[in-house]
């Protein structure tokens, strides 16, 4: 696994730029989007949950890395926004009691596959009957050079995804390219999946 501590300490301007991600601005344009609290998990150096807050949203963001979230606080509060931000690890974390968010985040969480159905799992915990789930990550392909981890254990496909948030009213489940520009991690033409699903109103 990548040592994120290390890779954050030497960019503390932002490891993947800090503009927030595309599929974000998209899925928080929506008609239908209306949430007003958001859950980022992995949030990293928080470009995701500092573009939320600046909305108006009432955020918390989750992330293991230490580094990556003091460099997060001091890039929030050189925006002027504030959030709750949590050092946590995803495979460890669970959800205070009584907490619940309207919408979650997960993007770009690179992980085996334990992890990311454990954080799949937990963000549908989290979120609030009619909330949103919204998830943008690297895709399983058999393009050599793709953008994004090397191992195909460490990424998406549709049905791992569907799978895991059972009972969801799904919005958006696309596989496909796109062209990222965030940093100079992700820049250029990608592939992806891209899920954006609401949690039924009446749900336990």
């Amino acid at each position: 696994m990548a040592n994120w501590d290390e890779r954050y300490a030497g960019a503390p301007h932002g490891l993947f730029g800090d503009a927030p991600n595309e599929y974000v601005r998209e899925v928080t344009a929506r008609s239908d989007f209306r949430a007003r609290s958001a859950l980022v998990l992995a949030d990293g150096d928080g470009r995701n949950g500092r573009h939320l807050a600046g909305l108006g949203f009432a955020v918390t963001a989750v992330d293991l890395s230490v580094v990556g979230t003091r460099n997060a606080f001091a890039l929030d509060a050189a925006r002027g926004v504030a959030l709750e931000r949590i050092v946590a690890d995803l495979d460890d974390w669970s959800v205070p009691a009584g907490r619940q968010w309207d919408s979650v985040f997960l993007l770009y969480l690179q992980a085996p596959a334990a992890t990311r159905v454990a954080a799949l799992r937990l963000g549908w915990q989290a979120l609030a009957p009619g909330g949103i789930f919204v998830l943008e990550g690297f895709a399983r392909t058999l393009e050599a050079e793709a953008m994004g981890p090397g191992p195909e254990e460490l990424r998406y496909d549709l049905d791992e995804i569907i799978g895991a948030l059972t009972g969801a009213e799904i919005i958006e489940a696309l596989a496909g390219r796109v062209r990222l520009d965030e940093g100079l991690r992700h820049t250029g033409l990608a592939q992806v999946v891209r899920y954006c699903g609401r949690k039924p109103a009446a749900a336990d």
